[in-house]
């Protein structure tokens, strides 16, 4: 169990790492970025192990490989700005 937390905070920090070197200017700050993919690994193996109940480590790393992304895309902002009229104008 704790080679599952451990492989899935370090595949959540990698995934967050290239995220936030390949998109620095639609991402917040670096250290939100990478709390961010580390939790979501962690919480997408405890979700994974919990719902499938058994030891299989590369399948629990699928889990917080997606939980992780999903939680991280949560994050990235719109690449140009926005023009918004009001309806009036």
């Amino acid at each position: 169990m704790l080679l599952e937390a451990l492989s899935s905070a370090i595949l959540g920090l990698a995934l967050a790492w290239a995220v936030a070197h390949r998109m620095p200017h639609r991402l917040p700050a670096r250290s939100l970025v990478l709390s961010t993919g580390v939790a979501g690994g962690l919480f997408g193996a405890f979700i994974t192990h919990t719902a499938l109940d058994f030891g299989n480590l590369f399948v629990i790393l699928i889990g917080a490989a997606v939980v992780s992304a999903a939680s991280l895309s949560l994050l990235v902002r719109p690449a140009g700005r926005l023009s918004r009229h009001s309806a009036t104008a």
